[in-house]
């Protein structure tokens, strides 16, 4: 593996490690999805969120993760392990994403799409692609953040997926992708030369690859270096039902050799690929990639791997052709001890000064859309106006979102309502293509609380309420159950023990290029002198 992925145990580097590992207030574990099985085993996907496209670097004896984000604020989260199994969200890498008057309403679909980190000259690197601007790199000496503000290597429409090498003699390299929405052009890869810190790129590139024949759609490329041959992991075929290939050459700018390392095969486990190659200080490697899973979106697998002949397999070859096969369950990595069962968050409390960092919003946020008060042990979510066009929530940017974080799982929230004028609501959705929330209205006769379902968002369609009853206070309890197959059923009470269903069964539907999220929100109607507002005392998955 290249150098800048083999660490030297430096005094800086241990400081660097010490500093952005998780601390126990950090940590903790889901109630519904947990990958370790407690017995020196894990079960897949080790993550059963939207953690797509991901990649990975070890630094020492710590692994970090990040993944797309696309409009999602704050972008580009960091996951931190110390054995590849248990993570934790430590932070982001964007605060805001540029250009702010664009991303400062949602940008489905665009936005920050695959990045790759690398550890190189004592600090981090992201680098990530917007199709419609170009490559960007951000820095961070601590993985946690602060990271720098985000700066054009590359400015391009449709230069996608990027990746950085250094090599042996510090000259620095990128390969990249290219989406065929905004460049015309697909299913090749290119290497360009790159300033050594990082920071632009010093020619137009060079064609290195090109899959349309036997590997069409191929993207995602990441970048290694062994043995003197120079390696480019890629995923084709489309995320739905595609494959992992990978690309060697004795040259940086080829001809590369192919090969298919990891297929579905007789799996259940369709589409595997798009992610990174991993050692672990004990010289064994693994192979992260995504699979993915409609509404629930990309989620995250983690396979054993091996190298036969400076040829890398996946997972597991029963027919010894070369191309492996995932696993459901496996023995976990060799990292030297066992550590605590750690996921990353889901439920919140809202007792801090700060959300959880799993929490993201539809848009860059505003000042004056939420803040938290560890004082009051509350969240407030003021009731900002929806758009003067408005449609539906598609096109709203102050919705409060995680991933869905299981196949199945129920999440509550406690919430006291203080509208100002009338149309204000509060509530809890399932958002997507498709969406679903059960929200309270303040209406001229008093609080009521209702279900509302719109099909086909993105098309500007328009939101149905299906059922409606009145409340007597502004204290209550919303709760949504998400079944198997996505299937979402609300219900709601005012004393937290008993619950009373309202509205239809509702099946949830992916974003764009990301699965369904759930989350609350307040909005508002048109222009007001002052915004109600909804406390959440808390929101919890179980």
């Amino acid at each position: 593996m290249n150098s800048d992925l083999n660490c030297r145990i430096a005094p800086l580097i241990f400081l660097i490690c010490v500093l952005s590992a998780p601390s126990s207030s950090q940590t903790s574990s889901s109630k519904v999805w947990v990958a370790d099985n407690g017995d020196g085993t894990y079960r897949n996907p080790i993550l059963h969120a939207d953690y797509s496209d991901p990649d990975v670097v070890r630094v020492a004896d710590d692994f970090y993760l990040v993944a797309s984000s696309f409009n999602a604020a704050p972008g580009l989260p960091i996951l931190h392990s110390k054995d590849l199994v248990n993570w934790t969200i430590i932070g982001h890498a964007l605060s805001r994403q540029p250009p702010f008057e664009v991303f400062n309403m949602p940008q489905h679909g665009n936005g920050a799409w695959a990045p790759a980190i690398r550890f190189h000259n004592d600090e981090f690197y992201i680098f990530y692609p917007d199709p419609d601007y170009g490559i960007y790199v951000v820095k961070a000496k601590n993985p946690a953040g602060p990271w720098s503000e985000p700066l054009l290597v590359k400015s391009a429409k449709g230069w996608i997926d990027p990746c950085p090498l250094w090599d042996d003699d510090g000259k620095a390299y990128l390969v990249n992708a290219f989406a065929k929405s905004r460049a015309g052009i697909k299913s090749i890869l290119v290497v360009s030369r790159m300033s050594d810190d990082g920071t632009r790129l010093l020619d137009d590139g060079v064609m290195v690859f090109d899959g349309r024949d036997k590997d069409p759609t191929v993207e995602g490329p990441k970048f290694y270096k062994r043995n003197g041959f120079y390696y480019i992991f890629a995923p084709a075929g489309g995320v739905e039902s595609g494959w992992q290939l990978a690309l060697r050459s004795k040259d940086v700018y080829g001809p590369y050799e192919r090969k298919t390392i990891l297929a579905q095969g007789k799996t259940r486990i369709n589409g595997p690929h798009q992610g990174a190659w991993i050692d672990t200080a004990s010289g064994e490697s693994w192979f992260i990639h995504f699979q993915d899973k409609g509404a629930y979106g990309r989620v995250v697998h983690l396979q054993p791997m091996k190298w036969i002949n400076d040829w890398p397999i996946i997972g597991i070859d029963p027919d010894g052709d070369g191309t492996g096969e995932p696993v459901t369950s496996y023995r976990k990595p060799n990292v030297g001890r066992t550590y605590p069962v750690t996921t990353p968050p889901d439920s919140d409390e809202f007792n801090g000064n700060r959300l959880g960092l799993q929490w993201q919003w539809q848009a860059n946020p505003q000042s004056n859309w939420a803040f938290s008060s560890s004082a009051y042990g509350l969240l407030r979510l003021f009731n900002v106006p929806l758009p003067p066009d408005f449609k539906n929530f598609w096109d709203v940017p102050n919705l409060l979102l995680q991933k869905v974080p299981a196949p199945s799982f129920t999440v509550t929230t406690k919430a006291t309502f203080a509208p100002r004028n009338d149309d204000e609501k509060a509530g809890v959705i399932v958002m997507g293509m498709d969406y679903a929330y059960i929200s309270v209205k303040k209406r001229p006769d008093g609080l009521h609380v209702s279900q509302t379902i719109c099909k086909d968002a993105h098309k500007q369609s328009v939101e149905k309420d299906t059922a409606s009853s009145k409340l007597t206070g502004n204290s209550f309890y919303l709760r949504v159950r998400v079944e198997e197959n996505a299937v979402c059923n609300f219900t709601y009470s005012t004393d937290g023990r008993t619950f009373i269903p309202i509205g239809e069964s509702f099946k949830a539907r992916q974003g764009r290029w990301i699965g369904a999220k759930v989350g609350i929100f307040a909005v508002g109607n048109g222009s007001v002198s002052e915004m109600g507002y909804a406390d959440f005392d808390w929101f919890r998955v179980e």
